[in-house]
């Protein structure tokens, strides 16, 4: 179905007017509930093994969206679903601020989380295909890295300033009202950016509507999931996106509950700030280096020659986990240094895994599907290895733990050797069908 921008409208004309806003929107209220909810869970005295558990249930929202996308082809206006989703994404916010001073706080806290997920990933949805339908492809490629630089920088802001400020109102106030405060912040912030993006945002409309209705949907949905598992070698290549994530999805999870975790529970016990500073600042830096790095390295090498690489890179991670876990070092620059290298070889070898759905999984009939389908995937092999990484931690501690994950990414370099790869040609040919999966190589 395609989509025409109106012309006449000058905001479709100077996209630095929506871009930067859309993609901000969407990565705070990703890092919000996929990043902060953890680490304030932690900060509250909430084991481990409860914060990996509910965090992985309420993270499933975005490996099951590819299922309910093509239903929201059936509203012509991606505008009022990308605003709406962002003005209950504000009410969600308020009403988590709500939630933390009632005496159940963690199970209402939990429940706004769930409804904030779904509407996030919904708005993931709509906010991708309101940039495909507003600009033409060159257009896209050439705003492609304004998406990532705001995406990239609600990361910094989440994971970076407001544990910062959390650290600070705590001091002041406690943790419970740091942490009401922290999301009123977020509400209002949210609020006034929705309320911005309904009047700067494009509207395109399809040029026909969708015909057919719900039944007509999903039928092509049937026929989508059909073709991808009539693919030869299907299973395996299923079978390695969610073993490229086993280690990865662990480590993403138990690592900042480390850094905060008191030491004479093991932890390194850093404060909110020195946290948030740390990966804030050098961690989500070494991680935009790595991940360029990564993408350039692979396109000279191809994938198939590359993947070896980017999955020992993809061990990195663990390794200086449990050198950390195993040193304990108190000054905070040595800590920080660890962060930098163990972030860089995680954008570094995620690359690895985006290009594989891109290039190995996706192409066909259906490219464009089966990519967002393949992320679906990605995410749910992440989210399967989050769900048990807290129950793990607690039974091993945190040293034998990170030595733990550094076995678990074993399995997927043994597997990569019976693996088809396409050969560079073909690779070359591929066409990457979107940007925002990619963006968020946490997901």
């Amino acid at each position: 179905m395609s989509a025409t921008p109106h012309p006449q409208d000058p905001r479709t004309a100077t996209p630095l007017r929506w871009v930067p806003s859309l993609y901000f929107v969407q990565g705070l209220q990703f890092f919000v509930v996929m990043l902060i909810a953890s680490m304030m869970y932690k900060k509250l005295g909430v084991e481990n093994d409860q914060i990996a558990r509910w965090t992985s249930v309420i993270g499933l929202a975005w490996a099951f969206k590819p299922l309910w996308s093509p239903f929201l082809e059936l509203i012509p206006s991606k505008k009022r679903i990308v605003v709406s989703m962002q003005f209950l994404g504000a009410a969600g916010l308020l009403l988590v601020a709500l939630a933390l001073q009632l005496p159940s706080w963690f199970g209402a806290s939990l429940a706004v989380f769930f409804v904030l997920a779904y509407a996030s990933a919904t708005h993931d949805i709509a906010c991708d295909g309101l940039y495909m339908a507003s600009l033409s492809d060159k257009e896209q490629a050439a705003y492609a890295g304004w998406q990532g630089a705001f995406f990239n920088a609600s990361k910094f802001l989440t994971q970076g300033g407001l544990l910062i400020l959390a650290g600070v109102l705590a001091e002041r106030f406690g943790l419970s009202n740091a942490w009401t405060t922290i999301f009123v912040m977020l509400g209002v912030l949210l609020a006034l950016l929705a309320s911005y993006n309904a009047i700067a945002l494009p509207d395109p409309r399809p040029a026909t509507a969708p015909t057919g209705g719900a039944s007509a949907v999903w039928q092509t949905l049937v026929e989508v999931i059909t073709d991808l598992l009539r693919k030869p070698g299907i299973w395996l290549f299923l079978l390695f996106i969610v073993l490229f994530r086993l280690a990865e999805g662990q480590v993403q999870t138990i690592g900042p509950l480390f850094l905060l975790e008191a030491r004479e529970k093991g932890g390194l016990g850093l404060t909110q700030e020195q946290t948030g500073g740390v990966y804030g600042t050098v961690g989500t830096a070494a991680f935009l280096v790595g991940s360029i790095l990564g993408g350039y390295f692979t396109s000279r090498l191809s994938l198939r020659r590359a993947m070896p690489v980017l999955l020992v890179a993809m061990a990195v991670p663990s390794v200086t986990f449990y050198y950390l876990a195993a040193a304990r070092p108190t000054d905070i620059l040595h800590i920080g240094a660890a962060i930098a290298l163990e972030m860089f070889g995680y954008g570094f070898g995620f690359v690895g895994m985006i290009l594989f759905i891109m290039q190995v999984l996706a192409p066909g009939r259906f490219q464009t599907a089966h990519y967002a389908l393949g992320s679906g995937v990605m995410q749910l092999g992440f989210i399967l290895a989050r769900s048990f990484s807290g129950d793990v931690q607690l039974a091993l501690g945190y040293e034998r733990f990170f030595l733990w994950t550094i076995v678990c990414g074993a399995p997927a370099l043994l597997l990569y050797f019976f693996v088809r790869f396409p050969d560079a040609q073909r690779a070359d040919a591929a066409q990457a069908p979107g940007q925002s999966d990619a963006l968020a190589a946490g997901r």
